[in-house]
């Protein structure tokens, strides 16, 4: 993950994101990413004020990332609803296999106990571009009439769950699977006439 920031501040992030996401942000201690990053406990000290500063300031920054990646293939109006939806679906493709750890950290902590306003309403706006999505269609008719925060849970919750068992190996990521996935997606979120 390319981070806003350069030398010992970069390795801290790095080392927290890796570690946040394999054991949660409360099990890694300062101690550990100083370890993992190659600096002093101190010197984390340096950058953030604490350790749920620094889960912040890196939830931020995935989510960032995360809206530049799905948002990278501006949906065009002339794709219509079916080609935007594929551009999000496959935005969140490249995300997962250009930033897995951070995928991880936001699966597992967009509820968590140290995130402030600012990270709430970090995660409302990288959300904001499907929800408006699904609002639309909504109205002009083409998604189905239910909730936008439960269509967004069909689609979120079959891509992690996809993710996750890519990443165990119990399923190959191929072309034609991940064609076969985001079709099962746009199926179960679309009206059918």
């Amino acid at each position: 993950m390319a981070f806003a920031a350069t030398g010992k501040k970069k390795q801290i992030l790095q080392a927290a994101l890796a570690l946040f996401a394999e054991r949660g942000f409360d099990a890694a201690s300062v101690p550990a990413i100083a370890e993992k990053a190659g600096v002093g406990s101190g010197t984390i000290y340096r950058y953030f004020e604490n350790k749920e500063m620094l889960g912040n300031v890196l939830f931020q920054q995935c989510l960032e990332q995360f809206e530049q990646s799905v948002h990278e293939k501006t949906p065009e109006k002339k794709d219509g609803p079916r080609g935007r939806f594929r551009n999000f679906f496959y935005g969140m493709v490249s995300f997962t296999n250009n930033h897995e750890h951070a995928l991880c950290y936001i699966r597992n902590h967009f509820h968590a106990h140290f995130l402030t306003e600012d990270s709430h309403a970090q995660f409302t706006k990288s959300l904001s571009g499907i929800y408006d999505f699904f609002e639309n269609g909504k109205k002009e008719k083409f998604i189905r009439n239910l909730p936008s925060e439960g269509l967004i849970a069909i689609l979120f919750g079959a891509f992690l769950e996809l993710h996750r068992l890519i990443r165990a190996g119990q399923l190959e990521e191929t072309p034609e699977l991940l064609k076969g996935i985001e079709e099962c997606c746009w199926d179960a979120v679309r009206i059918h006439h």
